[in-house]
């Protein structure tokens, strides 16, 4: 698809950036929808991460999504921030305003739910749910599931004192849960979900009996590389739904697209097997 001179352009700001697959997906996108416009990798060192985000309004860019390791400064730099990535206390979407203001969301509380109906629809929050980890994915995840509703949240984390105090500042319904003890959180629990590394190549397996769950639980790596993890073929052998974690990318890019490109975008099973090719 060719573009013109008055192209929409977007992208992706890390360090580093080149295994992002984000580019992927909205190309795919602006592709399919016949949009006048190109979304690009920007590999941008922390040191320069200041400067590079004040230059999108002065170079034409209508935003970017913004990776590791830039969501912390991103919130702290922007003019405007949401109430959700205030929460989250990061940000992975870059808007810039009419004005040639920043202003900032974190979307991945909404991929992670939006993931969840779509791939598990049956999910309850009436039963407890149990979050393996502690650093900034696990805060998306605990943001999304209290504002669904859970009953109780179980975190688990192999530092504890991070686990402590994540639950100290979300309050009584997030339950601090000794990394040893892991296994007996999921007794009762309807919904497990891996914000850890663990199970990614390259990385050890994540040990962790399910005997406990219930077998109408749901299992969710937020891992999906590979797309099937250990955790995830061990659910599945015994039977239980489970949710890989590319579909929380897919869906946490939908508000950026829109707000960039100004088209509502679908996650498809046409974009799913596009963007997971060679993973």
């Amino acid at each position: 698809m060719t573009i013109s001179g008055k192209a929409a352009i977007a992208g992706v700001m890390g360090w580093p950036v080149a295994h992002s697959r984000s580019p992927r997906l909205h190309c795919f996108w602006l592709e399919a929808y016949g949009i006048d416009g190109a979304y690009v990798p920007l590999a941008v060192h922390p040191d320069g991460f200041e400067q590079a985000l004040r230059a999108l309004p002065a170079i034409g860019l209508r935003g970017c999504n913004v990776t590791l390791p830039h969501k912390e400064a991103a919130l702290a730099l922007a003019d405007e921030a949401d109430a959700v990535a205030t929460r989250i206390g990061a940000a992975n979407t870059v808007i810039v305003t009419d004005e040639g203001a920043l202003r900032v969301t974190n979307t991945d509380a909404f991929g992670f739910l939006e993931n969840l109906d779509q791939r598990a629809p049956t999910w309850s929050a009436g039963k407890p749910a149990v979050v393996l980890g502690a650093g900034g994915a696990s805060r998306a995840v605990i943001v999304a599931l209290l504002e669904a509703g859970v009953c109780e949240l179980r975190l688990a984390n192999r530092t504890a004192e991070r686990a402590d105090a994540l639950a100290q500042e979300f309050g009584a319904g997030v339950v601090p849960v000794a990394w040893e003890e892991r296994d007996a959180a999921l007794d009762g629990a309807g919904l497990l979900v891996n914000t850890t590394q663990l199970g990614m190549t390259g990385q050890p397996d994540l040990e962790i009996a399910l005997d406990p769950l219930d077998g109408d639980a749901v299992v969710y790596d937020l891992v999906y590389a590979p797309l099937e993890t250990d955790l995830l073929y061990r659910a599945g052998a015994r039977h239980l739904a489970t949710v890989d974690g590319l579909g929380m990318l897919l869906h946490q890019a939908r508000p950026g697209f829109a707000a960039w490109f100004g088209r509502e975008p679908e996650v498809t099973g046409a974009l799913y097997a596009y963007v997971a090719e060679g993973l």
